[in-house]
């Protein structure tokens, strides 16, 4: 037990923890998700061994295995990217064309285990060869174009997956969009935090008790993974289809017509259905209603109510309800407010959560609820 071994051992067996608990949740859940999540668990312990065993004196890494291909840098990008895939649409399946994305890192671990299996001799041949030095080169600019190329399509997913939401969801709280922003910087932060000792390491030839810090900082990135990652929401229901025929939310598509074009006559139609719908079976009373049951109420399909909404009402889903539900906790203010509190006024007209109501009053009337009724 030391400064040093203490807390990679902790960050490795507590990944390694994390991944068979993820493991048993997805299986159990039948949640892809989880189990992506799981694995992506099992690389950050990966990532963290070798040092680990340095720091406890245990040399098999360097001594039986001496040469096995141990590196996984090529398989975060693709698991990561995965992962978002999977945790925005339940639905989501790993196919055979996905495969592709794991071709870099088996070419590298083909080049690595051919010298392994002829034994140490050719392991060190390997090591001392000029072109080792090259591919050791293309290695690490296939390592960043990976980061790069996955951690951007993941960003892209994020913002996407977002804006679709609130053309979706009336409580966006069921989805935790900070829990994928979070996610992204813990990974950026980890990888050039790596890449800033790397460079450092190049420079100063640091010994390997100076090369400690970047594994304290991937160990403080597993802690927040696994347990942020094990206590985020789980929607029960999430469809967002990358690969759908639609493509993902266009929202230039679903836009106010410019021009000052006049809406059709079919939008306009359920305009009236929907206001008439919402007077009478006051729908946004619902916490948990969505776009896929209000269409089912309108017999009309969700692209075509979505489009209505945004159109006519010149808003997206989420606001359009909450607009109707601030309507509505302002009239019963009016006529209870001084025997019940704002809040249990506020569940009344359908929100779910102080901060949802918060958040959507001052995004509808540019102030807070104290502040406006004081007015």
């Amino acid at each position: 037990m030391s400064l040093y071994t203490t807390p990679l051992q902790i960050g490795y067996f507590f990944s390694l923890l994390m991944w068979i608990l993820f493991l048993i949740r997805g299986y159990r859940e039948q949640r892809l998700s989880d189990k992506l999540l799981g694995w992506i668990m099992f690389l950050l312990a990966m990532e963290l061994q070798d040092y680990t065993f340095g720091f406890a004196g245990i040399n098999v890494l360097w001594n039986e295995l001496n040469g096995f291909p141990r590196g996984v840098s090529l398989l975060f990008g693709p698991v990561v990217y995965f992962y978002f895939r999977a945790q925005v649409n339940r639905s989501f399946k790993l196919v055979k064309k996905d495969l592709w994305h794991f071709v870099p890192y088996l070419v590298y671990f083909i080049y690595e285990f051919s010298a392994f299996i002829q034994g140490p001799e050719a392991v060190v041949e390997r090591y001392d060869s000029d072109y080792n030095l090259y591919f050791s080169y293309i290695f690490r600019l296939a390592r960043w174009a990976s980061y790069i190329f996955y951690l951007t399509k993941c960003l892209g997913i994020y913002k996407q997956y977002r804006a679709w939401s609130l053309n979706q969801f009336s409580n966006t709280e069921l989805i935790n969009f900070n829990w994928f922003r979070d996610f992204l910087y813990a990974m950026v932060f980890w990888l050039l935090f790596r890449e800033v000792m790397n460079i450092l390491d190049g420079f100063l030839d640091l010994e390997f008790y100076q090369d400690w810090w970047w594994n304290l900082a991937l160990v403080a990135v597993a802690l927040y993974i696994g347990l942020a990652g094990m206590a985020q929401r789980q929607p029960g229901k999430i469809e967002f289809d990358m690969d759908s025929p639609d493509g993902p939310p266009n929202l230039v598509r679903d836009a106010v017509p410019a021009g000052g074009k006049t809406l059709d006559s079919e939008k306009a139609a359920i305009a009236k259905k929907l206001t008439v719908l919402m007077e009478k079976d006051r729908l946004f009373l619902q916490p948990d209603l969505n776009l896929d049951e209000l269409a089912r109420h309108l017999q009309v399909s969700k692209p075509l109510v979505s489009a209505t909404i945004n159109q006519v009402f010149e808003q997206n889903f989420n606001d359009f309800i909450n607009d109707m539900r601030i309507a509505e906790f302002i009239r019963l203010y009016e006529l209870h407010g001084e025997k019940y509190t704002l809040i249990s006024l506020a569940y009344d007209s359908g929100f779910n959560s102080k901060a949802t109501f918060n958040r959507a009053f001052k995004k509808s009337k540019g102030t807070s609820p104290i502040e406006f009724l004081r007015q």
